[in-house]
């Protein structure tokens, strides 16, 4: 049993999706196992909300099992779940929120990147005192502005990548950051100028998307 096991583990990720759909009844496990954290990471960003994200999660797992027959194959199996991620995400959020347009002035980009480092460790409620600010701040966006901003700047994906999660064009992802990123500035500012800010760089630098 435990090579069978082992054999699983070593599989790439459409292999097991490819078997899930033959009626392997280990192939799917470990496709959760593998892409859990990380889906859990950006539902908890986009919703703000554990219990929410919890069963966004729960929803896009669900569709995932049922229909992983339709995956062509042509993306990256973990490109294709956190598409189905975020659509569970943007339907919860579509039944539940109006939020009004607010026009502001540009760049939020340092606030908001800093919530990108705890993507590999997630906190599980996202309830630090900056998380709920940048949560709160991210509620009052168009939903398609807020999801552009999760993937690109909170999640550290590249603009060609989350432009495939989210089925668009490149610079429609560039210009929702960036009119998402001016609408955020005024709800953000405090966390920006800190009164006890240490002297640090930029997160700008490389890590910014083009």
């Amino acid at each position: 049993m435990t090579t069978v096991i082992d054999a699983v583990q070593e599989l790439p990720d459409k292999e097991l999706l490819s078997r899930h759909a033959q009626g392997d009844d280990r192939a799917f496990g470990e496709l959760v196992r593998r892409h859990r954290e990380r889906m859990w990471a950006v539902a908890i960003r986009v919703l703000g909300d554990s219990e929410e994200a919890a069963d966004a999660l729960q929803d896009a797992f669900l569709s995932a099992f049922r229909g992983a027959h339709r995956f062509r194959g042509e993306a990256q199996v973990s490109t294709w779940l956190h598409r189905i991620v975020i659509n569970a995400c943007h339907d919860r959020m579509r039944r539940k929120m109006v939020r009004p347009a607010v026009p502001t002035d540009d760049a939020t980009l340092d606030v908001i990147s800093n919530e990108r480092t705890k993507a590999s460790t997630p906190d599980p409620t996202g309830s630090s005192d900056s998380a709920m600010d940048v949560h709160a701040a991210l509620g009052k966006l168009p939903e398609e502005q807020r999801l552009a901003l999760v993937l690109v700047d909170m999640m550290g994906y590249r603009v060609d990548e989350a432009a495939e999660i989210l089925e668009v064009a490149p610079g429609t992802v560039k210009s929702r950051c960036a009119r998402g990123r001016a609408r955020l500035l005024p709800y953000l500012a405090h966390l920006r100028n800190p009164e006890h800010s240490r002297d640090v760089t930029s997160p700008r630098g490389g890590d910014r998307a083009s």
